[in-house]
């Protein structure tokens, strides 16, 4: 009898991005991506979060590879951080292993254990083994997955859309995908990040038509945000600009390390003499200045945003800015890139974006599309993946009206174990799953307690008591002072500034008396006179710190 197969996503289910998955038979698992996701506004502090991978490490004797799908960052982000705890292979196309190489050599990380792998190749192991099949996405070489194991054929999707006329011309291989679905598919794992959308969703080709209107128009300089990693759209841009005899700056840490890495790797193509740097621009006429910039979800320390509020070092907002938003909102985001707009217009700039014209287009397939592909796969189980869970709930539903059968379609969470053997497939258990949290340099450093802090902080902000005692001849040796930050202005309230310093030195004076001279006591007395004196008269909770000094 054969054992049993193991689905466990880690990331990436109920949410968008930190997308992550093992599948282990026996004594092999593989892992497919390794990305991170974004902080959420109640995050002070946070860069990125990345995914716990307690289970792995526990298991690492049996790890076999990591497959990377394609060079989004909710897919690649996680891999210098994951590759300093767990040292493991890893599979891509020649594009994503490129990104991911510059993400380790800025990680002072070795390359060594980065495979480059061609559409079709097959990775065998023991008992799984690997093929990588042609997908259409935002990004070029782009992957579905096919994994082999002794229980059946598992199809994983990746990000996907079925692009007929994709911009380098590779068609996602639906004859393959197909072919697995005659032999037989034992689950699929599929994108549902746009199973809300009915109908199909555009060719990126249609932005191509849609930028050269608007460039042929263009009497200033025309400034593109758009992702980093879209180089499909790059490439749009550029050829745009190209016909109008524009010269190309790439503005932004993480656009030139893409562009650059995409022009070394033969998937972006323009010519030497029309790429400028920045420090270039004031050497050529604004119009014949294309600038493609980072910041097309309003982040605040990123190119665009710079521009528009006047803090960018290099580029100054002109009168004849055009400015193109090549992008839709990350859920959530929406108010940032508002600002932004708004901000550009106050600066006297025409801008472009999405609900004014079709400059652009997602990256993911809409229930068309993934009708397709669950009735060439026709798969026995199903497993919705990547998104939110109501993305997960409605791709479910899909699966059901198309004639699946409920108890053969399963929506989890992150740490869900999906089993499946020969006698059918249950959900067996959960392990334990969970993020991490990256400030600066340091990883897994901040976790709960600290956020909770931070937010209490931001929101009452705190009060810091300092005084000294004579510890041998218990009397108050000065003090107590009073500091107050992000509470109120203490020039303007030196009332309450002084009714702090009473209670605290009243409070120290009785502990005095007493003899209770343990620092532990004397701050909590203090602390707990000073919250209650300020929550009557302010019903606000800000955080005390009482500092005590032995003189």
């Amino acid at each position: 009898m054969k054992s049993s197969l193991k689905i466990i996503p880690l990331g990436g289910l109920g949410e968008i991005g930190k997308n992550i998955t093992a599948i282990e038979y026996e004594d092999e698992i593989i892992v497919i991506d390794c990305g991170v996701s974004f902080p959420d506004d109640d995050m002070l502090g946070i860069d990125l979060v990345i995914p716990d991978i307690n289970y792995l490490l526990e298991n690492q004797d049996k790890v076999k590879g990591l497959f990377i799908t394609h060079g989004h960052e909710d897919h690649i982000g996680s891999i210098p951080y994951i590759l300093k705890q767990l040292n493991m292979d890893i599979y891509a196309t020649r594009l994503t292993i490129g990104l991911i190489a510059s993400k380790l050599e800025e990680h002072n990380i070795s390359k060594e254990s980065l495979r480059p792998v061609k559409e079709g190749d097959v990775i065998k192991f023991n008992k799984l083994s690997v093929e990588f099949i042609r997908a259409t996405h935002s990004i070029a070489d782009a992957c579905s997955l096919a994994i082999f194991t002794p229980l059946g054929t598992i199809v994983h999707t990746g990000d996907f859309k079925i692009d007929y006329t994709p911009i380098d011309g590779r068609v996602m291989d639906l004859n393959r995908l197909s072919a697995l679905g005659e032999e037989g598919v034992l689950l699929l794992m599929a994108d549902s990040t746009n199973v809300e959308r009915s109908g199909h969703s555009l060719s990126e080709k249609t932005i191509g038509e849609t930028l050269n209107r608007i460039l042929d128009g263009a009497t200033g300089r025309v400034i593109v945000a758009t992702f980093a990693s879209n180089i499909h759209r790059m490439q749009q841009i550029v050829d745009a600009s190209l016909k109008e005899n524009r010269k190309i700056c790439f503005s932004g840490r993480s656009m030139e390390n893409v562009s650059k890495v995409a022009m070394e790797l033969g998937y972006l193509h323009i010519p030497e003499e029309a790429v400028i740097n920045v420090d270039e621009l004031n050497n050529h006429d604004n119009n014949k200045i294309t600038i493609i910039t980072t910041g097309s979800q309003g982040e605040p320390m990123a190119g665009l945003s710079r521009i528009a509020y006047g803090n960018h070092r290099k580029i100054k907002l002109e009168r004849d800015d055009l400015f193109i938003i090549s992008a839709s909102p990350i859920p959530g985001n929406d108010k940032m890139i508002s600002k932004v707009i708004n901000q550009l217009y106050k600066k006297g700039a025409e801008v472009i974006y999405e609900d004014l014209e079709d400059v652009h287009v997602s990256g993911h397939a809409y229930q068309e599309e993934l009708k397709l592909i669950h009735s060439i796969t026709k798969p026995k189980y199903f497993l919705p993946v990547h998104g939110e869970y109501r993305h997960l709930k409605h791709h479910a539903d899909l699966a059901k009206k198309m004639g699946m059968k409920g108890e053969n379609i399963f929506t989890m969470e992150n740490g869900d174990v999906l089993e499946i053997s020969e006698e059918g497939a249950k959900i067996s258990g959960k392990i334990r799953t969970g993020v991490l949290y990256v400030d600066g340099i340091g990883v897994g450093d901040v976790g709960n307690i600290v956020l909770r802090d931070r937010r209490n902080l931001a929101r009452d902000g705190m009060v810091i008591i300092v005084f000294a005692i004579d510890m041998e001849n218990f009397y108050l040796a000065s003090g107590p002072d009073v500091i107050t930050r992000g509470f109120i202005y203490a020039r303007e309230n030196e009332d309450i500034i002084n009714e702090i310093k009473e209670v605290s030195r009243q409070k120290i004076e009785e502990c005095l008396l007493e003899q209770s001279t343990g620092w532990q006591v004397l701050k909590g007395s203090v602390r707990k006179s000073v919250e209650v004196l300020l929550f009557e008269k302010t019903k606000r909770k800000p955080s005390v710190f009482p500092i005590i000094m032995d003189v």
